[in-house]
């Protein structure tokens, strides 16, 4: 089976822990090593490392080829610029069909910024899935987190008929996606048990996934044959500079996946210990027991403070924050960030508003 994982993104919603020269998925948030490191290291022994593929944006091809030099160079897969993920998985399937791979070998999209508490039940979800793939008892595989609390911050799937058991693992028919559902429907939700954090990683199979753009979205399907029968000639970074920004700026989920019929798709579910900190407050979340707990990095002393996020990046400077509850405060050496949880939406604007501006270093 082949491994993709996505770390393309500018991660502008965790400034200034992220930034545009040095995203999220590169930096060691906790822990010595990137989420990407830690993304590679939970399937590279069963799956190999000539079988995971990284995709991200050209600027960052030798920051990966750094922090991974045990992928082969030609497996990190540079889009020219950002498309969104429609064009960036188009991109690397096309890679994966022109290198001759069988079109129906079992392929698995993963995102290189998550966090994982029980990598053996993600191994055991993605052999499942594998399986499912290989039997040819489903197009594409759906892999949930068992939800642990009504989450309004993550997308949902709804689970149908449980359809049967594979390597021990129940499998349900899909039903349904729910993006960011308001608190109270989460809640309902949560409490029905038929539905799953939506993680946004399935297993599927190479040809499967280039059919649906030729399909459903041939303009874009053509402009990635063009790119796929270009790859290992002279002509391909020609071709790709000239082709790629041609593409439609549009979410893989609204060209491929709405595409998706339901009696195709089945969900598999677990307790990975999963989680997605796409914002400030979500990595609190994501690195905390509980809700009243603070999560604290560098030199902090807190008092009478809960359910706070402090991060300090200097070594020779102490921070100190008092009476303080559902606070973000961020300090690196040269930005300070101060938001309480309630705002954390207003970040990913105020970055973008840098743009264009004699601040835009800082972005």
């Amino acid at each position: 089976m082949k491994i993709i994982i996505f770390a393309g993104g500018t991660g502008r919603r965790l400034w200034p822990i992220s930034r545009k020269a040095t995203p999220k998925q590169f930096e060691p948030i906790l822990g010595d090593k990137s989420t990407v490191q830690m993304a590679v290291d939970r399937v590279r022994e069963q799956y190999g490392a000539e079988n995971i593929f990284i995709s991200t944006n050209e600027r960052y091809l030798d920051t990966l080829r750094e922090q991974l030099p045990e992928l082969p160079p030609e497996n990190v897969i540079g889009e020219p610029e950002r498309r969104d993920l429609a064009p960036a998985v188009g991109l690397t399937m096309a890679h994966l069909a022109a290198a001759g791979d069988d079109l129906d070998e079992p392929v698995t999209i993963l995102w290189g910024d998550n966090y994982m508490s029980d990598v053996s039940t993600f191994l055991s979800l993605l052999a499942a899935a594998e399986t499912l793939i290989t039997r040819q008892e489903a197009e594409i595989v759906f892999m949930g987190e068992t939800p642990r609390f009504a989450n309004e911050n993550l997308g949902w799937i709804g689970l149908g008929e449980k359809q049967g058991k594979v390597e021990d693992r129940p499998y349900y028919s899909f039903e349904s996606f729910r993006y960011r559902p308001p608190q109270d429907v989460a809640q309902k939700m949560y409490d029905s048990g038929e539905f799953v954090w939506n993680t946004g990683y399935f297993v599927t199979s190479i040809g499967y996934i280039w059919d649906l753009y030729q399909t459903h979205q041939p303009e874009m399907g053509a402009g990635l044959q063009e790119i796929k029968e270009a790859i290992g000639t002279p002509a391909y970074d020609e071709v790709l500079h000239r082709v790629y920004p041609r593409l439609e700026v549009i979410s893989f989920d609204d060209a491929i996946l709405t595409h998706v019929a339901r009696e195709q798709a089945v969900v598999l579910h677990g307790e990975m210990g999963w989680s997605d900190p796409g914002t400030l407050y979500a990595l609190k979340e994501a690195l905390a027991k509980t809700t009243a707990e603070n999560v604290v990095r560098g030199q902090v002393q807190a008092t009478n403070t809960s359910d706070s996020l402090l991060f300090n990046e200097e070594d020779d400077k102490l921070m100190a924050v008092i009476g303080l509850e559902g606070m973000i405060v961020i300090n690196t050496e040269d930005a300070i960030l101060v938001v309480h949880k309630s705002q954390i939406p207003q970040v990913k604007q105020f970055v973008n508003n840098l743009e264009g501006t004699e601040l835009e270093r800082y972005s």
